[in-house]
């Protein structure tokens, strides 16, 4: 039995002859790493236990591995007993607890040096730690070499048991994800530094799927896609962990979606409303709005007994900075949670992010509350999880798109649902944004995310480049839920709106080619003008919705056409005023709360607030 010397190429060479000396003999060679020159007695009785085991003489090779710090690490095959100090300490790192006992480095991963700098007080009470928490002081673990890596995939030999979605681990720490399970080879993509890896590198199985912490420690936190802090706020103590891809509640699990989540905003509360436990898509090209939106319904959730939580996926870091800026100033971030898997982060953080947020989301909708998830944006989510199967040469589809790129967001955008009244009553919203090119939806992300969705706000350029905010084409965008989503009176105010709408569109078109038009013509297209003018609306400024109800009131009833077009805007503010600091206000606001249904009596007090505010803003006044 030969001991090897310690020098890595030299290890290295005979592990590579092992090999081959393995596969000719067609038996189990045992190899044997020692941190220390071991005894004899060690040896015979290692040998014993092994020819014991596998029931017959065994081949055994001993190596000096000073990396070990301590102990032994002993390999058959592709299945490892790591009974060294560096593993067991790199297996504390998944132990409750240990947080503050600088096992970390940077956060993500374990390094010898670092265990080196730790006192011996301290190493032993690590050890101890251990021996009381699990059952064994070590275990064996399934392990794959390396056989090719490149661009954050690697390709695995071995780990014939291993689960697709298990994370994979080296010694260094660094983890990857089991994605593709083929007969002979595991594809993995690697989800910290990939320049970390190399040929040869051994990732060990570890036994759990990719899972994100859930809880009340999330909320107000910056994470990236595995739950790890990046808001220099410390550690995560999460009240657990949850698998991120799980499936979707079945159909008796659901009810109805009949409950508004109001965003604040005019034009989407009227004409195309989301429910609690909807699926609405918001799409357009890019710059025209889309991200604002979605903060505007975060903002409006607040003392609403909402979780929101806001997944960037493959954006700027300072933009996502920005939005924590905004969240933070506006008191958001008590209830909002940002998930952050950037342009400069690897493509499977950018996979894994949507699916993590949604699973700290329903954490909360299991529990009978309520929440809201803005994935930002579903067009870059699906091109890194492109670049992951193309590395991983799974076959192109259209636009290069790998077949299963509507399942990948099929079984996302399924889970957000309204649970029956049995399983507690909570709900989870998604607000999914996808981007166009040129304000063409029939490309295949599009298409794909439309179909899976109950509804889309469409956004069009045109709109936007002429000042109207939100940019939102009435004709295109549609909510499925409809008027369920809706409370009584904004449901029986926004009816005639979308039809009078689309008649201005239609004729502010044929206008354009006639300069000989009607009373009643002219009458409609002032009406239309007056709509959009009331339906723009500053960002991050959203509205009640008892004021919402209030203008369109008025606007459905002409009341703004009487007011020249640049004071319309000071018209609306003064509705808004006139309802929160006047008695004819404070008494529509009580009504309102108490029924809201566009009765004849809140009708009655809405034209009391209209005597209040509006005559002075008539032509030839103010």
């Amino acid at each position: 039995m030969a001991v090897w010397g310690c020098l890595p190429a030299l290890r290295s060479f005979a592990a590579d002859f092992l090999e081959l000396y393995e596969a000719s003999a067609e038996r189990p060679i045992a190899k044997i790493e020692f941190a220390a020159f071991p005894s004899e007695e060690d040896l015979r009785v290692l040998k014993e236990k092994l020819e014991k085991k596998y029931n017959g003489p065994v081949e055994t090779a001993v190596f000096l591995n000073p990396e070990l710090l301590a102990g032994f690490r002993l390999t058959v095959r592709d299945r490892m007993l790591d009974a060294s100090l560096l593993g067991r300490v790199n297996r504390l790192k998944n132990l409750p607890g240990l947080e503050g006992l600088g096992l970390e480095n940077d956060g993500r991963s374990v390094s010898s040096g670092g265990i080196a700098q730790l006192k011996p007080d301290e190493v032993s009470a690590l050890i101890r730690h251990q021996l009381e928490a699990a059952d064994k002081p070590f275990d064996t673990a399934e392990f794959g070499v390396v056989l090719s890596v490149g661009d954050g995939m690697a390709r695995l030999d071995g780990l014939s048991n291993v689960m697709f979605n298990e994370l994979l681990e080296t010694d260094e720490g660094v983890v990857a994800l089991a994605l593709n399970l083929e007969e002979y080879v595991v594809g993995a993509a690697i989800l910290d530094d990939g320049t970390k890896v190399k040929e040869g590198d051994r990732f060990r199985r570890t036994g759990r799927v990719v899972s994100a912490p859930v809880g009340e420690a999330l909320t107000g936190r910056v994470v990236d896609a595995l739950g790890r802090p990046l808001d220099g706020l410390g550690a995560v103590k999460a009240d657990g962990k949850m698998p991120v891809d799980v499936d979707s509640p079945s159909i008796i699990e659901r009810k109805d979606v009949n409950t508004p989540l109001a965003t604040g905003i005019i034009t989407i509360d009227a004409l195309t409303p989301i429910g609690r436990g909807q699926r609405e898509l918001i799409i357009g090209d890019r710059k025209t709005g889309k991200t604002t939106i979605a903060i505007d319904a975060i903002l409006n959730q607040a003392g609403k007994g909402v979780r929101c939580f806001y997944v960037s996926v493959g954006q700027k870091m300072s933009s996502v900075a920005s939005i924590h800026s905004l969240l933070k100033e506006r008191g958001a971030m008590s209830y909002t949670t940002i998930v952050v898997a950037t342009a400069s982060d690897p493509a499977p953080l950018q996979y894994i992010a949507p699916y993590t947020a949604c699973t700290m989301a329903e954490y909360w909708r299991d529990r009978g509350g309520h929440a809201l998830v803005v994935y930002d944006d579903l067009t870059k989510h699906a091109q890194s999880y492109r670049q992951m199967s193309l590395l991983l040469r799974r076959p192109p589809g259209r636009e290069a798109f790998p077949g299963d790129i509507f399942y990948l967001h099929s079984r996302l955008l399924e889970r957000a649902a309204q649970l029956s009244d049995a399983k507690g009553g909570g709900s989870l919203t998604a607000l999914p944004i996808v981007e166009t090119q040129a304000n063409d939806i029939s490309a295949y992300i599009p298409t794909n995310v439309i179909s899976i969705t109950d509804g889309q706000i469409f956004l069009e350029a045109g709109l936007f480049h002429e000042g109207q905010r939100p940019a939102m084409n009435p004709g295109i965008s549609v909510s499925r839920v409809g008027g369920d989503a809706q409370v009584k009176a904004m449901k029986a105010t926004a009816g005639p709106l979308r039809t009078q709408l689309a008649m201005f569109r239609e004729l502010e078109a044929f206008s354009r080619y006639s300069s000989d038009l009607d009373s009643a013509t002219l009458d409609q297209i002032a009406l239309g003008r007056s709509l959009m003018r009331v339906l723009r609306q500053l960002p991050n400024s959203p509205v009640d919705v008892e004021k919402q109800v209030a203008v369109l009131h008025a606007a459905t009833r002409k009341l703004f056409v009487k007011i020249p077009e640049n004071r319309i805007d000071e018209a609306v503010s003064a509705i808004y005023s006139a309802i929160d600091e006047t008695d004819e206000g404070k008494a529509y606001l009580k009504r309102f709360a108490v029924l809201p249904e566009m009765d004849d009596d809140l009708k009655t007090r809405l034209d009391a607030v209209y005597e209040k505010c509006l005559p002075r803003f008539a032509v030839g006044k103010g």
